[in-house]
């Protein structure tokens, strides 16, 4: 009997928090590739706050997921067939393959990853978007030197975890900021020098205390009233680099942005905003050395894996809601 690929496709645009009414879960058989294309079983599917702006129609770095088509995200899988002469059946590859159970590919963008280097699912958080993400937008973006202190928001997550570390690796001084008891005790133990609880305190004054004599580099994933807490406790010349807004993505009343603006210009500061795919060329040189990073036991790689693909409407809230820690992935099937 072929096999069925099952696939979530977008069905409207959220408004809000993404319902399972904004999908529509379908089938189809699955088909054998044609000249140099592949298949793919997809054993993990990478989810990550950016696939919320995805779903948006409007101007943004990527092209909107169109109503109808498969929900874009990054996923690792197995080579079944080949009819392309860089792949062969046996080979595990990640990629933007979607969020289904089968892929056919014509191999553009694929990445092979050695299952005997490191585990699957480590290519896609601390190997793959999330980890490529904290390197470059600490290292290159924000400037990090071994002086600073360096603040990050959405510390507990896949990319702040592993930018907090890097910045340790590098020397730094560094406070992160999350949510809840246990979130910030999992940062203390990946040697963060300090945890603020946004939920339980005041982080203004929390910033105050732990910075004494200002941040030097924030690293931004959150947005809203914790960019505004670090605007207002900036050192001179600090960098503030922009990943991300969660805070924001679900908004329905418009997008709350910074009131503290005029502190870059007090403080001769800057604020930059990029997208991990602007240094597409030079991921192999950051994943050998977070890799070496990660053999030598310098950085440790945390994934937050849910099992069930029919669960991916709801799995994917858990990044709204702040209920995963580490790198959240959806497993598929065995590997």
């Amino acid at each position: 009997m072929p096999a069925v690929n099952h696939k979530f496709e977008l069905a409207a645009r959220p408004v809000g928090l993404p319902k399972r009414s904004d999908w529509n879960f379908t089938q189809e058989p699955v088909r054998d590739p044609a000249d140099g294309e592949l298949l793919i079983k997809i054993i993990y599917i990478s989810l990550d706050p950016a696939m919320r702006g995805w779903m948006n129609a409007g101007k943004s770095y990527v092209p909107p997921v169109g109503i109808g088509e498969v929900m874009r995200a990054l996923a690792l899988g197995r080579v079944l067939s080949s009819r392309n002469p860089k792949f062969s059946p046996g080979d595990h590859v990640y990629g933007l393959l979607g969020v289904q159970e089968y892929a056919i590919s014509n191999g553009a963008g694929l990445t092979k990853v050695d299952p005997k280097a490191a585990p699957l699912p480590v290519y896609l958080g601390t190997l793959g978007m999330p980890g490529m993400t904290a390197y470059f937008g600490l290292l290159d973006v924000a400037q990090t030197k071994s002086s600073d202190t360096v603040v990050v928001s959405g510390a507990a997550g896949a990319v702040g975890a592993v930018a907090g570390q890097i910045a340790k690796i590098k020397g730094c001084r560094v406070i992160g900021i999350a949510g809840g008891l246990a979130k910030c005790q999992y940062i203390k133990d990946l040697g963060f020098d300090a945890a603020i609880d946004y939920k339980s305190e005041p982080v203004l004054r929390a910033l105050a205390t732990h910075c004494p004599n200002g941040i030097d580099v924030y690293f931004d994933n959150v947005g809203g009233d914790i960019l505004d807490a670090a605007l207002a406790n900036l050192a001179r010349g600090a960098r503030i680099a922009i990943c991300g807004a969660i805070s924001q993505y679900n908004t329905t009343t418009g997008i709350k942005g910074p009131s503290n603006y005029l502190s870059l210009l007090v403080n001769r500061a800057t604020m930059k905003g990029f997208v991990v795919f602007d240094f597409a060329d030079r991921y192999l040189e950051a994943a050998r050395e977070m890799g070496a990073w990660l053999a030598s036991g310098k950085l440790k790689s945390r994934e937050d894996i849910v099992e069930g693909f029919e669960k991916f409407p709801e799995t994917l809230l858990m990044l709204y809601s702040g209920e995963n820690t580490g790198k959240l992935i959806l497993k598929v099937a065995e590997s």
